[in-house]
C-alpha cells in the first residue's frame, strides 16, 4: 500500500511508535515557531528544562500578537523574547515585521520538514507541503530542546478537487466549504491532504489560505502536495533550493474522500458566532455592515491585497463603513507601496494598521456595539474581537472590499468584470528584520532581561490517588480557548502573569468563575463536545491549573487543548455515556478516586456526593502520559 504526503513526512520523522490509526507516536521536529502572546510562556519552559541552546535546524520567534504598547507589558515580554532568542539559538522576528505564519511561509517554511508552532494556526506551512502543526508552548519548549513532539496517528482524509475557481470566487469560499461540510469538529483525528486535478489552478498564497483554515475543522494539520506551483513560489522568494517535490503515491488509501468542484462554489461567509455557520453572500444582501477588516493569518498575502486594491481603486467606500487593512508582512507592505496598490486602498478611505495579527485577536479596531464586522478572518467566536456582542462574519477579501463599497452584505459578482492581478516573478527580499542569534561563546555571557509583569510557571502539584471537589462550572459544547482564556488588547498584555491572568478565566461565560474556583482551592469542571477548540494557547490550561482545577469531563476535547490539560497535569475524563452530562449541576460535590488504576484501565467513576449517583467515566493515555499526569505536568516529567 503507498502512502500519502503527510505519511511520508511522518516516516522520515518517526522516532517511535508505530504508524497505525489511534497509536501514539513520537516525531522529530525540524522547525519551531512562537508568537509573543504565547512565547514568553514557552521561552520560560524552555529555561526551566535547563538546555543551553536549541537543537532544533531553525526556531523562530515572532512579536504580532502584542503589539498595542499601551503600557509596559508588552514592551517587556518582547525585549525577553529578544533576549532569550539571542541567548539560546532562535532567530528573532522584531515587531512590525508581520505575522509569523506570513513570515514564515515567505522566508523558513520548506517543503517535507516538520513545523511546530505555539499557535493553532502553524497548519498554514502546510501550503507549501510542510507537515505544521499548532501545538501547547511547553511541547514546543521541549521540541526546542531536542525533544520529541508526541501525537495520536490520525486518520487521513483527502479532498480532492476538481474544476478551477470561478471569477470573484476564491481560496476563503473553499475553506468555508469544507467547513460546511465537514463542521468545526469534522476534522479532529485526521490529517487532511489536497489533491485532484484542481489544485495546479491554486497557487501557495491561495493553498496557505485553505490549510490555515482547516485548523478551524478540528483537524491535526491540512497538507497540499509540493509541486512546480511550489517551487515557482519559492524561486520568487530567492529560495529556489529549499524546494523538493513530495507527493502521495497513487495507491495511497484514505479513511475519507470528498470531492468538491471548485467551478460549482459561490461566494460565502460564516455567520456569528462559528465558522461552520455557513450562508451565502446572495443570502445575506441585506445586512447592512458596519466594519470591515481585511488581513490576519489567513488572507494577509500580497495577492490577496493586490486584489482588494483593485476592487477599490478609485472608489470611496461606504459613508457607515469602517475599513482597515493589515498587510501579512512587511515585504509585503514595502511592495504594495512600490507598485501604487497601497495609494489605491489608502485613496478608498481604508485605514492601514500594521503588520501584525491586530483585530484578529481583538487586539484594536472592535466594532460598535452590535456592528456587523467583516473579517477576512478564521475565527469569529463570540467576544473574540473586543467587543461583546459584535456580530462577526469570516468573508473572502472579495467579499470584504465590495461590502466596504456597498456598505451591505455584497455578492462580488454583482460588481462585473473580476480585476485581473498578476503576481511579480520576484519578490522583494529583506530580511533585516529578522535579527540573528550570539554564536555560543558570547552567549554563555548574556543576560536574560526580564520585566516585573514577568511571573514564573504556576506551581505544580503531583496526582494523589482521589480528587474531591465542587463541580464550579458547567458549559456547554463547542466551548472555544477565547472562553476559557479570553484573548484582546485588555488581557493578553498579562499572559506572562499567570495570577492576574487569573481573574479573566471563563469570564464571557461566568464572570465569578476565577473567584470561586480559588475560594474552593480544588475544582472540577463539567463541558460538553468539543471542549477547548480553537487557539492553541496553554495559557487555557495552566490558569485553570493555576485556579485549582484538577480534572475537567467532557463529552469530547479539541486535540491540542486535551494535550494541554495533559500537560498542565490536569486528567480529562470523557463521559461513557453523553447523556450523563445532564445528571450533573453546577455546585455539586464530586469525588473521582482510584485514579492510579483509573489511568492504566481506561475506566473511572465519579461520585456525586450531592445526588448519591454514580457516573462512569472513560479515558484514554498512552504509559509517557500516565507518567506525566502522576508527575504533576510535562515540566516536572522532562526535568525528571
Amino acid at each position: 500500500m503507498g502512502l500519502t504526503i503527510a505519511q511520508k513526512i511522518i516516516k522520515n520523522h518517526l522516532i517511535s511508535g508505530e504508524m497505525k490509526v489511534g497509536e501514539e507516536i513520537a516525531l522529530r521536529i525540524d522547525q519551531t515557531l512562537t508568537q509573543d502572546a504565547t512565547g514568553t510562556m514557552a521561552y520560560l519552559e524552555f529555561e526551566a528544562i535547563g538546555i543551553p541552546r536549541v537543537r532544533t535546524e531553525l526556531s523562530v520567534a515572532y512579536i504580532d500578537h502584542n503589539t498595542l504598547q499601551s503600557g509596559f507589558e508588552n514592551a517587556d515580554d518582547h525585549r525577553y523574547i529578544q533576549s532569550v532568542a539571542k541567548k539560546f539559538g532562535l532567530r528573532f522576528s522584531r515587531p512590525g515585521n508581520g505575522i509569523c505564519h506570513q513570515v514564515h511561509l515567505e522566508r523558513f517554511g520548506r517543503p517535507g520538514k516538520t513545523l511546530i508552532g505555539s499557535d493553532s494556526h502553524t497548519p498554514t506551512g502546510g501550503g507549501i507541503g510542510m507537515l505544521a502543526m499548532g501545538a501547547g508552548g511547553l511541547d514546543v519548549a521541549v521540541a526546542m530542546g531536542g525533544g520529541a513532539y508526541y501525537i495520536t496517528m490520525p486518520k487521513m482524509y483527502l479532498v480532492r478537487l476538481s474544476g478551477k475557481l470561478s471569477p470573484w470566487v476564491s481560496a476563503k469560499d473553499v475553506s468555508l466549504e469544507i467547513l460546511r461540510i465537514l463542521s468545526v469538529k469534522g476534522g479532529v483525528g485526521a490529517i487532511i491532504e489536497w489533491g485532484g486535478e484542481g489544485i495546479k489552478t491554486l497557487t501557495v498564497p491561495q493553498r496557505a489560505t485553505i490549510t490555515n483554515m482547516g485548523t478551524e475543522l478540528g483537524a491535526t494539520t491540512s497538507i497540499f502536495p509540493s509541486d512546480e506551483v511550489t517551487r515557482e513560489f519559492l524561486r520568487a522568494q530567492g529560495r529556489e533550493e529549499d524546494y523538493v517535490p513530495l507527493a502521495s503515491d497513487p495507491d495511497a488509501e484514505y479513511d475519507r474522500i470528498i470531492d468538491i468542484d471548485l467551478s460549482s462554489l459561490k461566494p460565502l461567509l460564516a455567520c456569528p458566532h462559528s465558522p461552520d455557520n455557513i450562508k451565502t453572500a446572495e443570502e445575506l444582501s441585506k445586512t447592512k455592515v458596519d466594519q470591515v477588516c481585511i488581513g490576519s493569518c489567513t488572507n494577509s498575502s500580497l495577492a490577496d491585497l493586490l486584489k482588494v486594491a483593485a476592487i477599490l481603486k478609485g472608489k470611496t467606500i461606504a459613508e457607515g463603513v469602517s475599513l482597515s487593512v493589515s498587510p501579512g508582512s512587511r515585504q509585503v507592505l514595502t511592495m504594495l507601496s512600490e507598485c501604487g496598490a497601497l495609494a489605491d486602498i489608502l485613496s478608498s478611505g481604508a485605514r492601514l494598521l500594521e503588520c501584525a495579527c491586530g483585530p484578529c485577536i481583538g487586539m484594536g479596531f472592535s466594532p460598535n456595539s452590535a456592528g456587523v464586522s467583516l473579517r477576512t478572518f478564521n475565527r469569529n467566536f463570540e467576544g473574540r474581537s473586543g467587543t461583546k456582542d459584535g456580530q462577526v462574519y469570516l468573508v473572502s477579501p472579495e467579499v470584504a472590499a465590495a461590502s466596504a463599497l456597498t456598505g451591505y452584505i455584497t455578492d462580488p459578482r454583482t460588481l462585473g468584470e473580476e480585476p485581473t492581478v498578476i503576481l511579480p516573478k520576484e519578490f522583494r527580499i529583506d530580511d533585516s528584520a529578522v535579527l540573528l542569534p550570539a554564536d555560543e561563546e558570547e552567549a554563555k555571557n548574556l543576560e536574560i532581561l526580564r520585566g516585573p509583569n514577568i511571573k514564573p510557571f504556576p506551581e505544580t502539584r503531583p496526582l494523589t490517588d482521589a480528587i474531591e471537589a465542587p463541580l464550579t462550572l458547567k458549559v456547554g459544547d463547542n466551548i472555544t480557548t477565547d472562553h476559557i482564556m479570553p484573548a484582546g488588547a485588555k488581557i493578553l498584555p498579562y499572559r506572562s502573569n499567570i495570577p492576574y491572568l487569573s481573574k479573566f478565566c471563563f469570564a464571557v461565560c461566568d464572570e465569578s468563575f476565577a473567584e470561586r474556583a480559588k475560594a474552593n482551592g480544588a475544582s472540577i469542571i463539567v463541558g460538553g463536545t468539543n471542549y477547548g477548540q480553537g487557539s492553541s494557547r496553554e495559557h487555557a490550561a495552566l490558569v485553570p491549573l493555576y485556579l485549582g482545577v484538577r480534572a475537567v469531563v467532557a463529552k469530547s476535547f479539541a486535540r491540542i487543548h486535551a494535550a494541554n490539560l495533559i500537560n498542565a497535569g490536569i486528567i480529562p475524563f470523557t463521559f461513557k455515556n453523553e447523556a450523563d452530562y445532564d445528571r450533573l449541576t453546577q455546585g455539586d460535590s464530586l469525588v473521582i478516586d482510584s485514579l492510579f488504576n483509573a489511568l492504566k484501565t481506561g475506566e473511572a467513576t465519579l461520585k456525586n456526593q450531592t445526588t448519591g449517583e454514580e457516573i462512569a467515566l472513560a479515558c484514554s493515555f498512552t504509559e509517557r502520559q500516565i507518567d506525566i499526569l502522576k508527575a504533576g505536568g510535562l515540566l516536572p516529567y522532562t526535568r525528571g
